[in-house]
Parts: structure tokens; C-alpha cells; sequence
């Protein structure tokens, strides 16, 4: 389906990958892996010919459908939403469009021979069910029946994105190349998709750090490291552990070659003055010109240093929420939610899909009005937020990396401003970066620089892990783990939760579960395992056969 033949890209002195050889084929599903910058975006963007190579080339059938993730909502903002989801296949829409003008217009003219082009196209691509496959794709991505007529500007940014991964999937293309789906799902969308994906027939490339997802999706693991790209069979951890088994080989034939090369040079500095033994040391000094030893690339996988300290100590008592309610229309989201947090603790807010999460955070944020209840926050109390939305706390998205942090800290120099980017991995050069041009890797690192920077008391997480790679993941937990301060978050990442939470408040339709103690002591009570997807797809369906 796809050959990609010593396929080369730098940007500038920087090579990302160099002779990659790949062929990806119909039927099987690619997850393309590797630490935020090391190409795996840049190398689905080639594929998808929206980026050019520095070398080599990709090919694909000519007449094969490429599916490609957009990111731009905006050019739909007045659309219906099941009309964007319809628009995945242009040349489909735009022959049922012209059919509906055709037939709006018959009492004036009606032009037989463009009906019959226009329904052969329709036909062919099986038109007449596209609007049943696309509201069940929406309802699949977790978007109901009662928003598919409404226009796309009235559903929040990450319910935007929704709409356009359903538009990608709806077209039925031969190759999907998908960029970070799963970054705005909840557990029951990222459910549906995984099932998706399992009967789709066409090729598939994924770039994702979800590695469950990628665990569960994929038939094949693309590494983008070392300079290299590596395709391994198998699941993802099939290639972790196939990865590390071939490091230690490369390093173990490199190591047995420079001991091959010091002994015969040890032989040569002492018999090479020696007549009888002059032969021999000639013999292997040529030998030792002959042994080629490759110098293996360092790995693109880097560990930010994320660093999050409290200036001071809050009072014991954060946070006391009574009685907090709130409405969208006609429909509650949160209803009685009352709690208190105290000093120290790491609380993980969980619950089912649309139960509320992230609204309570922005109402305890002030970024949202509650209907009903209240909420204080205690004594010497500094918040530091990350919303899911992320880029939109980076302010003006034309300011440059460093002066979006600078921002927050004005009175510290220069040097100090540097140290502080470098740490979660900026360089010099990406300092003079637009904001608007970062990674959502990327964005949310200096988000974090920007967050921990003021040292605040209290930290409100919204999914924090969405954007970041497996090493910034494990960074942030360890760094958070370290943090003085109280921590209220809500996340998806079932290891995240496992390595923070001190304490775990369950949100569910009739009040919340209130449990001091670990993830783990949690769901040894017989609860629902509300970050497992088989568990959480489960009660779901338990509450629609009550409901």
C-alpha cells in the first residue's frame, strides 16, 4: 500500500531520520512511536504529502483515499455538525449537494444527464448510508444524537476535534493516518475507536503515547529514535521489549569489536620491534584498519525536568466545597458535590463519561459560574491551573517561548529564563519559537515551566499527560510526587493515577464516593475501575438497560 524508500528529513544541522525503509500495508494498523521532536509527526505529515523530504521517496497507489487528522475547526464553525462529519468524502458531498440543488431547482429546469452522473457518484460510494455511519460515529466519539444539528461553533474545542476525527473516519479512506486521536477523548470514545480500528481494512499509521491504546490497536510498532526509523511486529510492549534487546546486542557487537581492536593493538606495541613477531604485527594492524565500528546516534527520548515547589505553606484546610451544582440547559452535570481538601493532599477526581470532572475544576478555578452551592478557598492559597485546553493559557500565540515565561517571572534575568526552558527541554533556538508554532507536546512543557515558575500552593491538573511523551509523563509524576503542595487532578492515564493519588473522590450521578487512600486500595473495595475502557464500556451499558 505505502513503500517509503531511504527516506531522509532534517531541519537545518539536525537530522531527525535518515534511509528509512518501510512497507506499510492494507489490513495492517502502524503506531508510530518516539520522544516529542524526534520526527514521528514530521514522518506521518510526509506521508500524507503535507511536508516534503529531505531525500528518498513515498509511494502510495494512485487513486488510494488518504484520511488525514485535521486540527482547523474554523473553517466549519457555521456547519451542521453531522454535515462536517458527511464532508470527510469532498467528492461524495459535493455530488449530494449538487443532487439536492438539482432537485430544489426541478420546477425550472432539471438536467437528466448531470442527476444520473451525480447518482452514479453517490452509488458508488455508497452515499445513501452516510448519514446513518456518520451520526454513528459521532455517537461513538461520544457526541448525542441532540448535537448532530447543531452548528460546529456551539460544541467546546475538544468536542470540535471530535467532529473532525469522525470526519476522517466517515470518509472510509484506504489509508488513515491519525495524529494523537485519543488527546480529547474520555475512556468510552477511545473504547470505540480501539473497535473501530480492529475492523478497519484499509492501512492505518498512528502517532500516539497512549500505549495501551497502541498495545490494543496495533499490528505493527514504528520507532522513530536513534536517527533511525525501526519497524518492529507486534504490540507495544512486544517492541519494548524487542527494542531494548536489540540495544543491548548493537552495544554488545560494538563492545566486542573495541576489545578486538585493543587486543591486537596490545599485540602490535609489544612484538612490533620484534623481528620473529614483525609479520604477525603487521598482519594485525592491517586487521585493525579493516574493523568498522559505527557510532550509534544518541536517543531523541529525553527527560524534562519539571520542578514544581510551594513558596509557602497553605492552611490546613484548601478547599471546602459545599452543596456545588451546575446546569447546561436542561441537562445537570453536577449536582450536591460537597468536599473538603486538606493540606498535602493529591486527589484524584474520577468518574464516568460527561459526569462533570472538568467542570468542577473550572468552576474551583473561576473559569465557570456554578448554579448552585459554593466554594472556598483557604488560607494562603495560590493556584497554578492546566486546563485541557492547554494552548489557550499561553496567551497571545504570536509572543516567542521565551518571553511566554518570562511573563510570569518578569524580575528574573535572562540566564535564569534559559535555565528554566532548558530544563523542560527548550533550546536557545526554540526560544525565539512563536507560541502558535509549538507541538501540543511541547506547549504543555512550557505550560508546566510556566505553571511551577510563580511556585504555587495549590496545583488544578486537567489531564495533564494529554500531550506529553512516555518520559515527559514519567517526569511529571515523579516531579509532582516531590511537589510540597496540595494537588487536585483529574486524568485518564490509569499509571498517572496509580504513582499520584493519595486520595480518590469518585464522581457519580447520585453524589460522589469520597476515599482516603490510593488508586489501588480504591478498586479493592469492588468498585468500577472507572480508568479500565472493557470496565468503564460496562457500566454504561448497565445504566442504559436501567435507564
Amino acid at each position: 500500500m505505502i513503500t517509503v524508500t531511504d527516506l531522509s528529513r532534517r531541519h537545518g544541522m539536525r537530522t531527525l531520520f535518515e534511509q528509512a525503509n518501510l512497507q506499510l500495508n492494507a489490513g495492517s494498523r502502524y503506531g508510530i512511536v518516539g520522544a516529542n521532536g524526534s520526527g514521528k509527526s514530521t514522518l506521518l505529515r510526509i506521508l500524507a504529502s503535507q511536508e516534503s523530504a529531505s531525500g528518498g521517496s513515498v509511494q502510495m497507489p494512485r487513486n488510494a483515499r488518504v484520511g488525514v487528522l485535521e486540527q482547523d475547526h474554523f473553517q466549519y464553525e457555521d456547519a451542521r455538525v453531522l454535515d462536517v462529519v458527511m464532508m470527510g468524502n469532498p467528492m461524495l458531498w459535493a455530488a449530494m449537494v449538487q443532487q439536492e440543488e438539482l432537485l430544489a431547482n426541478a420546477h425550472e429546469r432539471f438536467d437528466d444527464d448531470r442527476y444520473m452522473l451525480l447518482e452514479d457518484i453517490i452509488l458508488a460510494n455508497d452515499g445513501y448510508t452516510l448519514e446513518a455511519r456518520a451520526g454513528a460515529i459521532l455517537e461513538g466519539l461520544g457526541i448525542p444524537t441532540a448535537q448532530h444539528e447543531r452548528p460546529l461553533r456551539e460544541l467546546s474545542g475538544g468536542y470540535k476535534l471530535r467532529v473532525l476525527l469522525g470526519q476522517t473516519l466517515a470518509a472510509n479512506p484506504d489509508v488513515l493516518l491519525l495524529d494523537e486521536p485519543t488527546n480529547h477523548l474520555d475512556i468510552l470514545a477511545i473504547r470505540w475507536l480501539e473497535e473501530f480500528l480492529g475492523e478497519y481494512r484499509g492501512c492505518a499509521a498512528i502517532v500516539s503515547h497512549d500505549h495501551r491504546f497502541l498495545d490494543t490497536v496495533c499490528t505493527h510498532i514504528v520507532d522513530v529514535d536513534y536517527e533511525r526509523v525501526t519497524m518492529y511486529p507486534g504490540t507495544y510492549a512486544d517492541f519494548e521489549e524487542r527494542k531494548a534487546e536489540d540495544r543491548e546486542r548493537l552495544e554488545a557487537e560494538i563492545a566486542g569489536r573495541e576489545k578486538e581492536i585493543a587486543d591486537h593493538k596490545a599485540f602490535v606495541a609489544r612484538f612490533k620491534a620484534k623481528a620473529s613477531k614483525a609479520r604477525q604485527a603487521q598482519s594485525r594492524q592491517k586487521r585493525i584498519e579493516r574493523i568498522v565500528i559505527e557510532d550509534l546516534p544518541r536517543s531523541s527520548r529525553r527527560y524534562p525536568g519539571f520542578r514544581f515547589k510551594a513558596r509557602r505553606q497553605s492552611g490546613r484546610l484548601v478547599l471546602k466545597v459545599q452543596g456545588l451544582g451546575r446546569d447546561f440547559g436542561p441537562r445537570t452535570v453536577l449536582d450536591q458535590v460537597s468536599f473538603e481538601v486538606h493540606r498535602g493532599d493529591r486527589v484524584a477526581i474520577i468518574g464516568p463519561n460527561g459526569i462533570g470532572k472538568s467542570t468542577l475544576l473550572k468552576i474551583l478555578v473561576g473559569a465557570l459560574p456554578a448554579d448552585r452551592g459554593s466554594f472556598e478557598w483557604g488560607h494562603e492559597v495560590d493556584l497554578g491551573y492546566f486546563p485541557q485546553d492547554h494552548r489557550d493559557a499561553l496567551g497571545d500565540p504570536d509572543q516567542t517561548v521565551s518571553s511566554a515565561l518570562w511573563e510570569v517571572c518578569p524580575r528574573e534575568g535572562l540566564g535564569a529564563i534559559m535555565g528554566r526552558l532548558a530544563a523542560v527541554l527548550f533550546t536557545r533556538d526554540d526560544a525565539d519559537q512563536r507560541v502558535g508554532n509549538l507541538s501540543g507536546g511541547e506547549a504543555a512543557r512550557l505550560l508546566f515551566a510556566r505553571i511551577g515558575a510563580p511556585e504555587p500552593t495549590v496545583l488544578v491538573l486537567d489531564e495533564p499527560t494529554n500531550h506529553l511523551d512516555l518520559e515527559g509523563i514519567e517526569a511529571l509524576a515523579a516531579a509532582l510526587s516531590e511537589y510540597d503542595g496540595t494537588i487536585v487532578f483529574v486524568s485518564h492515564d490509569r499509571w498517572f493515577v496509580d504513582q499520584l493519588a493519595t486520595r480518590v473522590i469518585a464522581v457519580g450521578p447520585r453524589g460522589i464516593d469520597d476515599y482516603p487512600g490510593t488508586y489501588a486500595e480504591y478498586l479493592a473495595r469492588d468498585t468500577v475501575d472507572h480508568l479500565d475502557r472493557a470496565a468503564v464500556v460496562a457500566a454504561a451499558r448497565r445504566e442504559r438497560a436501567r435507564s
